[in-house]
């Protein structure tokens, strides 16, 4: 199927028209979600990921002509390279990486109780994925003078109590990161920026609150957040990942773009502006 078959309809304005984009962790969940919005958008992609069967299946769907995938284990160097190197040999050069890829770890709360081997494990993707991402998407974009880089983050980072200790971790620790090379790269006209989302019923969610289902992961974060009537959607989060992916965000850099609700920003336990 090509890409006309997939998109029947042109009206909307395509922001990402010939770029070209690598995404971690897009054969499913959020990952998936930006990459079909991307080629929407008009941008080829590249969808890096383990999960073989679903990456060429998103590939198939989106069409094999605006789109590939390639098998990638984001804490292995070589793959990320690989990668890397497998989008420009396909597409001609690489505009915009998003290191989406993560993992929850093991379902445990307690600190006296954790493992070391999944703290370690959680890190190795979450934060290693995040950070050979960025320096092998430099490597080929310095030459450019132009590039973006993008991950995944989360609410977690800013406020405590919205996730795994070993998961919270690495969410903050991006942060620092991307700061930091967005403070590098900034001379060779290179964009990084993080986009993080309060709880979306993703199947990193679905698969972690096993006892809430999607309708359960969705009801919850409504109650949590301060803004009622809407619920997030791995949509919404492609929505920003296309603005900060086009150059309607050319100016725009170290940012840690907050998809949350009001989560982060207000104190919903202080009951002052109820008015039930």
């Amino acid at each position: 199927m090509g890409s006309e078959g997939f998109f029947p309809s042109s009206n909307i304005e395509r922001r990402l028209e010939g770029k070209v984009a690598l995404i971690t962790g897009a054969a499913q969940g959020i990952g998936k979600a930006i990459a079909i919005m991307y080629c929407e958008h008009g941008a080829k992609v590249v969808i890096a990921d383990i999960q073989d069967d679903k990456g060429y299946s998103v590939c198939k769907k989106i069409g094999l002509d605006i789109s590939s995938f390639i098998h990638c284990d984001v804490s292995i160097e070589d793959d990320i390279k690989n990668a890397v190197d497998h989008t420009v040999e396909k597409f001609g050069k690489l505009d915009i990486m998003f290191n989406n890829a993560a993992i929850e770890g093991s379902p445990c709360p307690r600190i006296e109780d954790s493992e070391i081997s999944h703290f370690q494990k959680v890190l190795a993707t979450n934060v290693t994925g995040v950070f050979l991402g960025i320096k092998h998407a430099a490597r080929v974009m310095i030459p450019q003078k132009q590039g973006c880089i993008l991950m995944s983050g989360s609410v977690s980072s800013i406020i405590g109590g919205f996730g795994l200790h070993a998961y919270t971790a690495s969410k903050s620790a991006i942060i620092g990161l991307m700061r930091n090379t967005a403070a590098e790269l900034g001379q060779f006209g290179i964009r990084v920026n993080c986009i993080s989302s309060f709880l979306i019923a993703s199947s990193l969610a679905t698969d972690f609150f096993t006892k809430k289902g999607v309708n359960g992961v969705e009801d919850w974060a409504c109650q949590l957040s301060t803004l009622k009537g809407a619920v997030l959607t791995g949509e919404d989060f492609a929505r920003a990942a296309v603005f900060f992916g086009s150059d309607d965000s050319k100016f725009v850099t170290g940012h840690n773009f907050m998809i949350d609700g009001g989560v982060t920003t207000t104190n919903v336990a202080f009951d002052l502006f109820n008015y039930n």
